[in-house]
C-alpha cells in the first residue's frame, strides 16, 4: 500500500528540488546592479510627475473574480454536457447542486451590489 504513494513522494521531491534550484539559480546568476538610476521608476523615458503609484478601484477585482467564477463554471459545464447521458441521474443531480451553488453566489453578489458600476 505504501509503495503506491512512493511515486507521489518522488514527484514532490523532484518538484521541490526544481523550485528550490530555480530560486537559488536566479539568486546566484542575476545581474548585480547597484546604480540608483537603474532602480527608479521608468515611464517612456520621461521624468515622472507626482506619485508613481496608482490605486485601483476594488470593483475591478470584484468583476475579475466574478468573471473567473463563471468562466470556470463553463469549463466544467461543457465537458459534463457531452457525457451526461452515459453518467446517469446522479451526474444530473450533482450538476444541479453545482449550478445551484453558483446561482446562489451570483444572487448574493447581485444583492450586495457587486454588479453595480457607480
Amino acid at each position: 500500500m505504501l509503495l503506491a504513494y512512493a511515486s507521489i513522494l518522488i514527484l514532490l521531491i523532484i518538484a521541490s528540488l526544481f523550485a528550490g534550484g530555480t530560486l537559488l539559480g536566479t539568486k546566484l546568476f542575476r545581474p548585480k546592479v547597484t546604480d540608483t538610476l537603474k532602480r527608479t521608476a521608468y515611464e517612456c523615458g520621461m521624468e515622472t510627475i507626482g506619485a508613481t503609484t496608482v490605486q485601483t478601484n476594488i470593483r475591478f477585482y470584484t468583476y475579475a473574480l466574478l468573471f473567473v467564477l463563471f468562466d470556470v463554471e463553463g469549463l466544467y459545464l461543457f465537458p459534463w454536457a457531452v457525457v451526461v447521458r452515459s453518467m446517469g441521474g446522479v451526474a444530473l443531480a450533482e450538476m444541479a447542486i453545482f449550478l445551484g451553488i453558483l446561482a446562489a453566489g451570483l444572487a448574493y453578489a447581485w444583492k450586495m451590489g457587486a454588479l453595480q458600476w457607480e
